[in-house]
């Protein structure tokens, strides 16, 4: 069973506003570089810092698990195909999930709750979302659809919606919404 043009849709959203920075079409090192520039700037973690050197650490940790795992034919890119193809991988079975994987995942929490209580809030979530181009009022209506009614998204609810996210078909599954964006 090949891939479905609703999941491809937020594979490919996925890859394209968040991993494809420099938009050059394939994810590379380069992208990670401009994704590290992008939320140390977001946070206000200047250069040769602490928190700047974590997440340039935690960054590339991410990139190397993630070349190791799609990047295929060895190229030091990751393609769309090479992109889909490992994220229906774990789809299938999320028992399968990498070290990379759980580590993006909590980078994107922790880079979310802002004010490390535990919980993603609107305004929290809305802030990261939309310095990734995403308009601010689409951000709210997903963190409302991802949250169902609650004022905040706690690690583990997150971590059950990120593994939904990679794969429901279900078009209003909350899984869908943790990026930002409310249609595919």
């Amino acid at each position: 069973m090949s891939i479905s043009d609703f999941r491809k849709k937020k594979l490919l959203f996925l890859f394209n506003v968040f991993f494809d920075v420099n938009q050059s079409g394939e994810i590379d090192v380069k992208d990670f570089e401009l994704a590290i520039e992008r939320v140390c700037q977001l946070r206000g973690w200047q250069k040769d810092t602490p928190k700047n050197k974590e997440t340039y650490d935690l960054m590339m940790e991410i990139w190397t698990g993630l070349r190791s795992k799609a990047d295929k034919d060895n190229d030091g890119q990751v393609s769309v195909d090479e992109w889909c193809n490992m994220w229906d991988a774990y789809a299938k079975d999320p028992s399968s999930v990498m070290d990379w994987q759980n580590a993006y995942m909590n980078f994107m929490f922790d880079l979310e709750d802002a004010s490390h209580d535990g919980g993603i809030d609107v305004t929290e979530f809305t802030l990261v979302c939309s310095s990734y181009g995403l308009e601010k009022t689409e951000c709210e209506e997903a963190f409302g659809k991802m949250a169902q009614g609650q004022g905040e998204v706690t690690r583990e609810q997150f971590a059950a919606l990120w593994k939904e996210y990679f794969a429901a078909e279900d078009l209003d599954a909350p899984g869908n919404f943790i990026f930002g964006k409310t249609k595919f």
